[in-house]
């Protein structure tokens, strides 16, 4: 080797642990991930954000092996690789931690981290001491405080998350993937998790950080990287960033909500403003004395990061979640909601947030979908009314622009924002006098985007009353009235059109009180005690 080619070998940059070229992965017509790149380098926290319909899930999936890329490369410290399972994901070093953890809360902390893994004796025994052991040592090597005897169901949810991440350490892992893992944490469990990420990263192990709660991105990573509309919209290094950079990347300097397509305000509607809906000091095991109130014809829409208590309003004004105190009105009638039986009688309804899980029986008909939540109305005497069933289902197909080849297609042919429109056709007679909606719009193109605006318009000016959960910020400017602002478990805050002017400026408020609503003996965090045994 010459001298010179030595020193640009001393100068040259080192390999990076993980390198995401040109990733591309569609599903079906809806272009998820485009042109992505990501770089994360050995013993760096990386981290990943971006709006909810982004790119992000789909990126970890790709890396987990739940999903293969269409075209692109990914490269482990300079090797090529494909993962056509997780576990070949899991064979090359790469763990992912997820928000639903997947242990046997039955089990004890040592007996789910060598869970599948445990040491033998003759006959297939499992030896009980060498399993404690083995836990013990790797929980000493991480310097996590967990008792190995302790039943994973008797611990705060702060330990069973470290139990969690100790487990994805188990064996050779290179790459660990955080998946928002401080949205249900309390400042003091937040400490203790970035306490063990930075013990993981000293001994080399490279950390993709998913979150939607700026403040910690600047505590713990070195680098970040932005994704929007499945396609990168930059990198930069931490500490030579600041929070309205990073926001700008993430909601786009472009996206403040055009006139012409913002919602006609509500005194514009032909409806008068009486409330339809309201909530006085409503707790449960989410909620916290949440005072709300919806008006007949009006668009209220809730904000708040991940984790807030934004969608546990609405399942428990639907009936999915016990109410502890409080009181409910609707259209002026004193009630508690018991069940979502009990809130469709009232005239509630519900768009899930997953429609393909809570929303919708893909394998079943457009027909069966529409007439599921109304069976009552199309049965006689036990028997179903199928002329009326099929009429009902028509009757949506062509009032919402479904586009599909009748009221038999099933609904697992139809594209993402057709499916949608299908859960919104559940609910269209009669009319709702509430309508809650739960990210009504991800996951769906521009077009159809649009067209179920549309929609929600058409419903407040006959005269329902909406409640909107959105990630999208631009989203929720364009089309409410109102804008509640939840942290907690609480509304911190309510803004009345044109109180804010932007996506910017919305997200940076957000951001203020999350962090306000976190802090502890002003702003400094507390140490958890010792572990419970």
């Amino acid at each position: 080797m010459e001298p010179s080619d030595s020193v640009a070998a001393q100068h040259r940059p080192p390999t990076p642990l993980v390198m995401v070229n040109a990733i591309n992965k569609s599903f079906g017509g809806v272009r998820a991930l485009r042109d992505v790149n990501l770089q994360v380098r050995a013993g760096e926290v990386h981290a990943l954000l971006g709006e909810n319909g982004a790119g992000k899930s789909t990126l970890i999936k790709i890396l987990s092996g739940v999903h293969a890329f269409d075209s692109g490369a990914i490269e482990i410290s300079g090797r090529p690789v494909a993962f056509d399972s997780p576990a070949k994901s899991r064979e090359a070093g790469i763990a992912v931690v997820y928000q639903d953890l997947s242990l046997v809360e039955s089990l004890s902390v040592g007996d789910n981290l060598m869970l599948g893994r445990e040491p033998l004796a003759r006959f297939g025994f499992v030896r009980k001491r060498a399993l404690m052991m083995q836990a013990g040592a790797m929980l000493a090597q991480l310097g996590i405080p967990l008792d190995i005897k302790a039943t994973v169901g008797s611990l705060p949810f702060a330990y069973r998350q470290m139990t969690e991440i100790a487990k994805a350490l188990m064996g050779e892992v290179r790459l660990l993937i955080l998946d928002e893992p401080t949205s249900s944490l309390t400042s003091d469990e937040v400490r203790i998790l970035f306490d063990a990420i930075g013990k993981v990263t000293r001994r080399g192990v490279g950390v993709i950080y998913v979150t939607h709660r700026l403040n910690e991105v600047f505590e713990i990573s070195q680098r970040v990287t932005v994704l929007r509309d499945g396609a990168n919209a930059g990198t930069f290094v931490t500490a030579d960033t600041d929070m309205k950079r990073l926001v700008n990347a993430i909601v786009g300097s472009d996206r403040s909500a055009p006139a012409a397509t913002r919602a006609e305000p509500q005194a514009a509607r032909a409806v008068e403003p009486s409330p339809v809906l309201s909530l006085s000091n409503v707790s449960n095991d989410r909620l916290r004395a949440v005072e709300l109130s919806v008006m007949k014809g009006e668009i209220h829409g809730l904000a708040g990061l991940i984790g807030s208590g934004r969608t546990e309003i609405l399942e428990t004004i639907f009936g999915l979640r016990p109410v502890e105190s409080g009181t409910f009105e609707v259209e002026g009638r004193r009630w508690l909601p018991k069940s979502p039986a009990d809130a469709i009688d009232q005239g509630i309804a519900l768009v899930p947030e997953d429609r393909h899980v809570q929303g919708l029986v893909l394998d079943h008909s457009i027909e069966r979908n529409v007439t599921l939540s109304r069976l009552p109305y199309f049965s006689r005497w036990g028997w179903m009314q199928q002329r009326a069933a099929t009429r009902r289902a028509e009757t949506a197909i062509g009032k919402l622009a479904v586009k599909a080849q009748g009221a038999s297609s099933l609904v697992r042919t139809l594209s993402g924002g057709n499916q949608q429109k299908v859960v919104f056709g559940k609910w269209n007679d009669p009319r709702p006098h509430v309508l809650l909606l739960d990210e009504p719009t991800v996951g769906v193109d521009v077009g159809a985007r649009e067209e179920i605006y549309g929609v929600i318009r058409h419903a407040v000016r006959d005269g329902s009353g909406v409640l909107v959960v959105s990630s999208d910020l631009v989203e929720l400017i364009e089309l409410c009235d109102r804008i509640s602002v939840i942290v907690n478990g609480r509304v911190a805050r309510v803004l009345v059109r044109g109180e804010i002017d932007d996506a910017e400026e919305l997200h940076h408020l957000l951001q203020l009180y999350q962090a306000s609503g976190q802090d502890t003996s002003n702003g400094v965090l507390q140490e958890l005690p010792a572990c419970p045994n």
